[in-house]
């Protein structure tokens, strides 16, 4: 069993000030990741946000911080795969076909109870009963505000795909958030420090990897099919549209895999990773008022609802520490 660092009681207080500070700045990065994928592709709008993302961490991490050094490095780059890499790819996959209130449901409500689970397999956290009811109250409010209702239509079969993707999404960055964890052990043991920034630098190398991989791999599949449409090739036809993107990718990498990343990435110093995850997963209650101004997305009764009753779930599963 691996020996987890626990800070002294203040320093626990602000870290979930940071993961109040890391869930609105995800909605507003899935908010803004929304509109990129619209005009250039999930794809390409996910590889350039976090090559936007490297460039400004590294900055800071070569600048003030231990760049690629530290005991935790192997554990945050695993992190980076699984998070950034893993979880983000699907994550841009799911947005299209869900919009942005619904994936972030299923990616950071199911992150939480996902994290819980591994962490407890893995790491040795208890699992206690109270939690266990606060993860099928998350799961519930999840349920509840993707049931079928008039106002949204979609394509079955689309939504289909864009659920798969999200529930990968969220078990790609229950696995990145936990890795993370034993990154900070090892750092803890080592008698070294790390800074949140620093973290979320060292875990994005490995991300920015496997979404060029992808990129590639979509764009060579477009290729062989001819695709003259805009779409995960990332282009568009109108060069005037490619210009319009750079706005919202840069705001987006800003808003998530540079703030936002930093944030969880401090709060996960000394808490446990359900707790961090539970705490984030109050971002779809930011993004539906971002959704509607945006995107023009109107709430509905049942959206609404399920998103009360997953955050709900999520602050049961923090009390019940």
């Amino acid at each position: 069993m691996v020996s987890l660092a626990r800070g002294r009681p203040s320093e626990e207080k602000s870290d979930m000030i940071a993961s109040l500070a890391a869930s609105i700045l995800f909605a507003t990065s899935i908010t803004c990741g929304h509109r990129a994928t619209k005009l250039i592709g999930g794809a390409s709008a996910n590889f350039w946000r976090l090559v936007i993302a490297t460039i400004l961490l590294g900055v800071w991490s070569f600048g003030f911080g231990i760049g690629f050094g530290g005991s935790g490095f192997a554990f945050f780059f695993v992190s980076g795969l699984m998070g950034f890499g893993v979880g983000d790819v699907a994550l841009y996959q799911a947005l299209p076909r869900l919009g942005s209130r619904l994936a972030m449901l299923f990616t950071q409500c199911l992150a939480a109870p996902f994290a819980v689970i591994v962490e407890r397999v893995w790491l040795g956290t208890q699992l206690s009963w109270l939690q266990i009811l606060c993860i099928s109250v998350i799961i519930g409010g999840v349920a509840l505000a993707l049931a079928p209702h008039e106002s949204v239509k979609r394509d079955v079969r689309e939504w289909r795909v864009g659920a798969l993707f999200g529930v990968l999404s969220g078990l790609g960055g229950a696995l990145g958030a936990v890795f993370s964890r034993r990154a900070f052990a090892a750092t803890a043991v080592a008698h070294e420090t790390i800074d949140g920034a620093n973290a979320a630098f060292q875990r994005i190398i490995g991300g920015v990897l496997v979404a060029g991989v992808f990129l590639a791999i979509v764009r060579w599949q477009k290729s062989r099919t001819l695709a003259h449409a805009a779409g995960e090739s990332g282009f568009t036809k109108d060069a005037h549209e490619k210009k319009r993107v750079w706005p919202w990718v840069v705001c987006n990498a800003l808003a998530g895999p540079t703030f936002g990343v930093s944030c969880m990435q401090w709060a996960l110093r000394n808490n446990p990773t359900g707790v961090v995850l539970a705490i984030v997963a109050m971002t779809p209650l930011a993004v539906i008022p971002l959704a509607r101004i945006f995107e023009g997305e109107r709430p509905t009764m049942h959206s609404l609802l399920g998103s009360v009753v997953a955050v709900a779930g999520a602050g049961g599963l923090i009390l019940s520490k």
